[in-house]
């Protein structure tokens, strides 16, 4: 295409519109890129770390597998956004498309936090002892690093484009970070000193965080993580 291959040489003489147009392409396509990585981390986590909980016997283990199918959808309504605006004719449009993205986004937030608090209680009324698990320990170092680049990586995509949808997923995945971190913690714990208690009490800590990210993807606050 004459146009990509203008964008591309060092002496572009295209007209502004058409190289910030192709940019934007471009842009749109590596923050494709990332949700389907998302999505695909996010599905093989959540398969590997529920077959391990029921092995194992883990609820924060459990919770963590949740979590991945709540992220996955944050990654496949991203995915929808960012396929739509390709087809949207003006700003106004992409507003819209936008708009309705990151309260979604918002709301798998609030269920999120809604499944944590639900299974941290639940663990430390049941005083539920998981076996330790190396299959859990495995996935969840995975975890951190995975989503600590992902997060990375969208919050400046998102800059770039001026989405706030994106911004949203990616404060979502700086949330599983934590997530991983503190099931990680917990597992190790449990297994190193029987402190069964330890993660449903870091994971309640981690309600009042996702509520907050939460509430400002519906409002559509610029948020810092």
């Amino acid at each position: 295409m004459n146009d990509e291959r203008c964008l591309a040489a060092s002496n572009c003489s295209c007209p502004p519109e058409v190289v910030a147009s192709l940019a934007r392409v471009a842009l749109l396509r590596h923050g494709l890129l990332l949700e389907i990585l998302t999505v695909g981390w996010n599905v093989i986590e959540g398969l590997v770390s529920v077959y391990a909980a029921i092995v194992a016997g883990s609820v924060a283990l459990l919770g963590f597998g949740v979590d991945s199918f709540v992220e996955t959808t944050s990654g496949l309504i991203l995915i929808w956004r960012l396929r739509a605006e390709r087809h949207a004719r003006d700003h106004e449009a992409i507003e819209r498309l936008d708009h309705r993205a990151r309260r979604l986004v918002g709301a798998s937030l609030f269920l999120l936090a809604a499944y944590v608090a639900f299974d941290a209680v639940k663990s430390l009324l049941m005083r539920e002892r998981p076996e330790p698990t190396t299959v859990g320990i495995v996935v969840t170092s995975i975890s951190l690093v995975v989503m600590w680049w992902l997060a990375r990586a969208k919050r400046r995509t998102a800059a770039a484009l001026g989405s706030r949808a994106l911004e949203a997923d990616s404060f979502q995945t700086t949330a599983c970070f934590w997530l991983s971190l503190i099931t990680l913690s917990g597992i190790v714990l449990n297994a190193a000193l029987g402190w069964w208690w330890a993660d449903p009490l870091a994971a309640l800590g981690m309600v009042a965080f996702l509520v907050k990210e939460g509430r400002e993807a519906w409002r559509g606050e610029h948020c810092a993580c």
